[in-house]
């Protein structure tokens, strides 16, 4: 039943993509923590990073008594409480709407309108600075995002629902969340994100390299690079400052034959910058490793299930 719900929460999640974020729980969660960063964030150095902590921390719990709750409702319901389950979890998946932001960015590249590209990108994709960003580096940080979300926004979250049910992913998209506002390495935000950063680290270790694996095998079926991906992902991965967004983005600079750089910060694969036209190559090998990553889960949970009976 388990696997059924995750599959029916990736339909649910393809066929109409993320709700408005008055309903969506990881907004909520935003909220949340952006409130927690108002009170917490001042001080001394030390003061500041027990802030984090404990907003992080908060955010953490917060998430998975939502999640139990929901898994308890679900329960009693019976065959409807399938439903909600799978409903629930949708909502921690953004498969349709990644793909559908970097298609927006690259729709506005192909226009040659460079500012609308950068205000979507920065809106829907990054949280970098994007005022400065030539075409090739607006393609590069789109294709990297699609690349570091396959890990984010679906095998991570599905990976914490197989071991964790709906607990476990809330509280891990807690986690990432929190990463994606604090862990920065400025100002206050160097202490104050310290805690998350580090528990994002953590709990993304395997998952990217599932994911990064994935890429590899998912350019092969898009007739990409494969064999580039893996030497590229064998020789970039570490050149980043996270210990896992290297994985996935330096495979997917080998799959396209590209150069995927963040100025002052990395670059990685070989070959020119990319353009628009290789957004939607990234999305179609985005789109193989997220099946194919998916179904290794599925496998291994069957498997572990199995042995446990």
């Amino acid at each position: 039943m388990t696997v059924a719900v995750l599959l029916f929460a990736v339909v649910l999640d393809l066929a109409f993509g993320d709700p408005p974020n008055r309903f969506h729980p990881v907004a909520w969660l935003g909220r949340a923590l952006a409130v927690g960063r108002r009170w917490l964030c001042r001080g001394s150095p030390r003061a500041i990073l027990l802030g984090g902590a404990l907003v992080t921390v908060g955010a953490v719990a917060l998430g998975a008594l939502g999640g139990a709750l929901v898994e308890a409702m679900a329960r009693r319901l019976g065959p409807l409480g399938l439903v909600l389950e799978a409903v629930a979890l949708a909502c921690l998946f953004s498969l349709r709407g990644l793909a559908a932001a970097a298609r927006r960015v690259a729709a506005a590249l192909e226009r040659g309108e460079l500012d609308a590209a950068r205000a979507l990108l920065g809106r829907d994709l990054v949280s970098r600075p994007t005022a400065g960003l030539d075409a090739g580096h607006l393609a590069s940080a789109t294709i990297e995002s699609v690349a570091e979300n396959l890990t984010d926004s679906f095998l991570a979250p599905a990976c914490f629902f197989l071991v964790g049910g709906l607990p476990g992913v809330a509280a891990y998209r807690a986690i990432n969340t929190a990463d994606a506002m604090f862990g920065y390495r400025e100002g206050a935000l160097e202490h104050f994100g310290k805690v998350a950063a580090r528990l994002d680290d953590l709990v993304n270790l395997l998952p990217a390299r599932l994911a990064g694996s994935a890429i590899v095998a998912g350019a092969a079926l898009a007739g990409e690079r494969a064999r580039r991906a893996l030497a590229v992902m064998r020789r970039d991965r570490r050149l980043t400052a996270s210990p896992n967004a290297g994985w996935t983005m330096a495979a997917m600079a080998g799959a396209l034959g590209v150069v995927l750089e963040k100025p002052g910060a990395y670059r990685l694969g070989e070959g020119s910058p990319p353009s628009a036209g290789d957004i939607a190559r990234s999305i179609r090998v985005f789109a193989w490793a997220a099946a194919l990553g998916g179904l290794a889960l599925v496998a291994a949970f069957g498997v572990v299930a199995t042995i446990s009976s």
